[in-house]
């Protein structure tokens, strides 16, 4: 079965002095603005494609890690995960610093580490940015 989503983006204007509003439409959780300042310079109350790609990654990595550690038997407490996304224009995305602290009770180090590895590996998000030249993980157990 095929679970489908739909996001949609509206651009008014030139590049530098126009902008957007992008709509999460499946969801019909809301539209947020967009301009080129705010995806290259400051934010300013706007968010950016990579932001939102911050935001799919860090989900779409903690739903397989959480899998992987439910099946390994053991059980989560809680994750926490953050991407942060190098936008280099006229070259692109260059970096993400994926960063997960987890509560898993019995759980090692090593044994965490090694499967936030895996999910990072294994995440379809991750899978889809494979043209990034470096992803990294930060892991540890709190």
């Amino acid at each position: 079965m095929t679970a489908t989503r739909v996001a949609s983006t509206h651009w008014e204007g030139s590049l530098l002095e126009g902008n957007g509003q992008i709509s999460l439409d499946s969801s019909k959780l809301g539209s947020f603005d967009v301009t080129w300042a705010s995806r290259a310079e400051s934010p300013e109350g706007r968010t950016s494609p990579e932001e939102l790609l911050a935001g799919a990654h860090t989900t779409c990595f903690l739903m397989v890690l959480t899998n992987l550690l439910t099946k390994a038997g053991h059980t989560v407490a809680s994750l926490d995960a953050s991407a942060e996304v190098d936008f280099v224009p006229g070259t692109g995305i260059t970096e993400i610093r994926l960063s997960v602290r987890g509560d898993v009770p019995g759980l090692g180090e090593e044994e965490f580490v090694s499967t936030a590895q895996q999910a990072k590996e294994n995440c379809p998000v991750s899978k889809a940015l494979a043209g990034v030249p470096s992803i990294t993980l930060d892991a540890k157990l709190v």
